[in-house]
């Protein structure tokens, strides 16, 4: 994986996702919105939809610190940072029945593309991700003192009907370089000791 736009990369994909499995014939015709929302958003919400808010980044508990890639030029990019992603996704509309369809469907939707693949994760900004990478879309547990904490001084907003996710593993490349190092030509054997030449 590449740049720190990585992060943003990933959730603006959740959005497309969302954005492509939506039908209005699926809603009696309700027009959705879905944004990925910082916390001055939700002083002026969508009418309906579903945003998605970034609360936390945590490096992964899953994963040791990749090794950085092996660059044509024989340097080594330093070991990736590896991340988990934290976001509540969050269903909006005026009438209780509108928002609990639209917060099922989300998590069936989501649930669905559960993996996000490399395609997908650089259509909002090519290049980010390598070929071959993935990001792991999951449900998450967040208790419902930290839950009503976000509402309250987070977003300073009445809560709304929300579901916690965590995207799995962002590999953050380091822009530095190690190298190159000059490669072993010939190793000689002595009585108990080694010597690279």
């Amino acid at each position: 994986m590449s740049a720190p736009a990585a992060i943003a990369s990933t959730l603006e994909a959740i959005v497309r996702v969302l954005r492509a499995a939506y039908d209005p014939a699926d809603f009696n015709g309700a027009v959705l919105d879905f944004q990925v929302y910082v916390s001055d958003d939700f002083t002026h919400p969508m009418e309906q939809g579903v945003s998605l808010f970034l609360y936390r980044i945590y490096p992964s508990a899953s994963s040791r610190a990749p090794q950085g890639r092996l660059l044509p030029d024989g340097r080594r990019q330093r070991t990736k940072l590896p991340l988990d992603l934290h976001f509540m996704a969050t269903a909006w509309a005026r009438k209780a029945s509108l928002q609990h369809e639209i917060a099922g469907w989300m998590m069936r939707v989501l649930e669905d593309a559960a993996v996000l693949s490399g395609d997908l994760l650089n259509a909002p900004r090519p290049g980010v991700f390598q070929p071959g990478e993935t990001v792991t879309l999951s449900h998450t547990d967040l208790s419902v003192e930290d839950t009503f904490r976000i509402w309250e001084t987070v977003v300073g907003h009445a809560y709304q009907l929300s579901v916690p996710y965590v995207a799995r593993t962002l590999e953050i490349e380091s822009s530095r370089t190690e190298g190159p190092f000059v490669p072993v030509q010939e190793r000689v054997f002595g009585p108990g000791q080694l010597v690279v030449a």
